[in-house]
């Protein structure tokens, strides 16, 4: 008979009550919670059996990331995202990544959009055992168009084949690419509705695909059984995505009344991705390439998201967490669960709400939604001891020395840390100089005295 593990909890919080209780026992069969209750009416262990004792640990759910990009590299730029590392390379570093996220509590993790088929490839890497990692929810390439998120190089340029997104000249391109993607195992397909295209006089930004396509291709998704999943933080692309009635829409800062009804209407939900706002203006130095423009702008973008998800929060829209890890100000492993914090601080939500969005709600959305929801009889045995009461002090997720243990399946996880700032040398072969040597400048640090 295969051996329980019985894990004694100073705290348990199961994250479907709200609340944590003191003294509690949990016993894992196989990789499944069987039993949960107070110590004193556990069931006896038996010979062989695997005693943990968290008894002055807070022991919760495993986390959810639902907006993670594990191909991205920490990348400094958009060129860093698409172009100067193999596919090969990225693939290998993106396992790297994944398990860097696990080792932070975030036992599982949705990808929206990598180079290729790496998320799905990594997913699958996983699945069948060949390395450890997080369970992984996984897109594609994202569509876009010429207003879209992706299309970020000129148009002599274009999207090159290695980019996180792809150029949809067409409906009927858009929908072979999305039973494409479909055919090649993509668990979920992502739009980008907007990018930086904006009407003159504060209209605010200009959707990528009119209502009509973006009803078109929803409806494809939708019938192919995947999930349909958006880049949107104007008014007009979060309006029409939640028309359509897509599943979530990431980002939504300017979302509007219309907007909020139509996603309660159809069922789908925000992620809003604050951290990587937050940490766009907290991070910022002045040598930074942007730093003369981008902080103001993303400082402006973070109070119209707090107006804007309050009111969507307070109409009854469904939130999960998702903190676009991927990028160096959100290096993977790091600041994931600082979006508890910024769900906290800028859309309303208590700690034990926002604990629950990041451990039951945003299971909703993953491929084992089905067996995920919670410590309670019957799913799947992800766990997070923790130093510390995140309900007292919704920060102590952010240190890496209080993630005491990890569990996945009732598994122990080795919290080494990953060497994901790890970069191959091609990636740095185009950044030659990083001033203009004019003869003043030349003059002035080169000639002698």
């Amino acid at each position: 008979m295969t051996a329980r593990t019985f894990i004694r909890c100073g705290r348990l919080f199961d994250g479907v009550s709200g609340r944590s209780e003191p003294d509690q026992t949990l016993v894992i069969y196989e990789d499944t919670i069987d039993w949960v209750g107070p110590s004193t009416a556990a069931p006896p262990a038996a010979a062989g059996d695997i005693q943990l004792d968290y008894g002055s640990r807070f022991v919760m759910p495993g986390m959810v990331d639902c907006h993670a990009h594990i191909s991205y590299g920490n990348a400094l730029s958009q060129e860093d995202i698409d172009l100067y590392a193999t596919m090969e390379f990225r693939t290998l570093r993106s396992m790297v990544a994944a398990q860097a996220i696990l080792k932070s509590g975030f036992t599982s993790i949705m990808d929206p959009a990598c180079s290729g088929l790496i998320a799905p490839a990594v997913r699958d890497a996983v699945n069948v055992g060949l390395v450890q990692g997080p369970r992984i929810t996984a897109s594609g390439r994202a569509l876009t168009t010429q207003q879209g998120l992706y299309d970020w190089y000129p148009s002599w340029v274009g999207v090159p084949e290695p980019s996180t997104g792809v150029m949809t000249g067409s409906m009927d391109e858009a929908i072979r690419i999305i039973r494409q993607q479909a055919k090649d195992g993509v668990d979920a397909i992502k739009l980008t509705m907007d990018g930086i295209h904006a009407r003159r006089g504060g209209g605010g930004l200009i959707a990528a695909y009119t209502q009509a396509e973006t009803h078109t291709m929803v409806d494809e998704i939708h019938r192919l059984g995947k999930l349909a999943v958006v880049h949107a933080r104007g008014r007009e692309g979060a309006l029409y995505a939640a028309r359509a009635g897509v599943d979530v829409i990431f980002h939504a800062s300017n979302i509007c009344d219309d907007g909020i009804q139509a996603v309660l209407d159809h069922g789908g939900c925000l992620c809003p991705s604050l951290a990587l706002l937050v940490n766009n203006i907290e991070f910022h130095e002045p040598t930074d390439p942007s730093a003369p423009w981008w902080p103001d702008i993303q400082r402006r973008e973070l109070e119209a998201a707090s107006r804007n998800l309050r009111r969507a929060r307070e109409a009854g829209v469904t939130f999960i967490s998702g903190s676009e890890a991927g990028f160096a100000v959100t290096p993977y492993g790091e600041w994931s669960a600082k979006e508890l914090e910024a769900h906290v601080e800028y859309v309303g939500f208590t700690p034990a709400e926002a604990l629950c969005c990041a451990t039951v709600t945003s299971t909703r959305l993953l491929r084992e939604r089905d067996r995920l929801g919670g410590l309670i009889p019957g799913k799947l045995a992800d766990i997070v001891v923790v130093d510390g009461d995140p309900l007292a002090d919704i920060t102590v997720l952010q240190r890496r020395e209080a993630i005491h243990a990890v569990l996945l399946g009732g598994k122990p996880v080795d919290l080494t840390p990953a060497p994901t700032h790890a970069r191959h040398f091609s990636e740095f072969s185009q950044g030659m100089w990083r001033r203009i040597y004019d003869r003043d400048y030349v003059r002035a640090h080169f000639e002698k005295a």
